[in-house]
């Protein structure tokens, strides 16, 4: 965080946490809620000043909790996450996974997927999802070490799920995937793959989606995010 932003939780240790007014898109755009209706599903309206953007980008954190926010100043001001707290992108030219805050993501850890087809990385940076519009891309870099590709796996399990009852089967996580051609270096060590519900995501990655009240009994600042 900036040293200003911890200088002023210092002076102004009790200054109330808000909630309601800023949003996380799942792709990575912040949103402000002026009308404090994020927790009720608000829209909220675009941010386009760049230097506000990279202050935010700055001083967002998270909780022990699991719960995100943007420090304001001696303000802690927390976040609804549409997806997750990080939204990653590919950069083919520089080979690269980048956030949304413009910070390269070293090591993939572990992989998740929902029933609708959206993935998930436990990342060096924190949790995170992939960006829908960049799928195909990293599905032409991973495979698993039998050389099934991130689709071929979609398919099985979407397979799975229609010949068996009751739900998703979260025992199907047997195969690990990787980049063969050692194309990005986040991803040249293998990483597990596990499918999982969408209403299960959040917990199963230890994120607050919509945090409340509860949230600001933490006194913590949470972990330093670097760009």
């Amino acid at each position: 965080m900036d040293q200003s932003v911890l200088d002023a939780v210092k002076r102004w240790p009790d200054v109330p946490a808000v909630y309601g007014w800023l949003s996380l898109s799942a792709r990575g755009e912040w949103k402000l809620h002026p009308l404090g209706d994020a927790q009720t599903g608000g829209l909220g309206q675009g941010i386009s000043n760049i230097q506000i953007l990279g202050f935010m980008d700055r001083n967002y954190a998270d909780q022990p909790d699991g719960a995100w926010f943007f420090q304001n100043g001696p303000q802690r001001v927390y976040v609804r996450l549409d997806a997750a707290p990080l939204i990653v992108h590919i950069d083919p030219t520089l080979h690269t996974l980048t956030t949304h805050y413009g910070s390269t993501v070293q090591q993939v850890l572990h992989w998740y997927c929902d029933e609708t087809g959206l993935l998930y990385a436990k990342t060096d940076r924190g949790p995170a999802r992939i960006d829908d519009r960049d799928l195909q891309g990293l599905a032409e870099v991973l495979h698993t070490p039998e050389g099934l590709s991130l689709f071929d796996l979609f398919e099985a399990f979407a397979l799975s799920e229609t010949q068996r009852p009751g739900g998703s089967d979260r025992s199907f996580q047997t195969h690990t995937l990787s980049d063969p051609l050692k194309q990005y270096p986040a991803l040249s060590q293998a990483a597990p793959l596990c499918f999982l519900k969408a209403a299960d995501v959040a917990h199963v990655m230890h994120f607050i989606s919509n945090p409340g009240p509860a949230a600001a009994h933490s006194p913590s600042l949470g972990r330093k995010i670097t760009p």
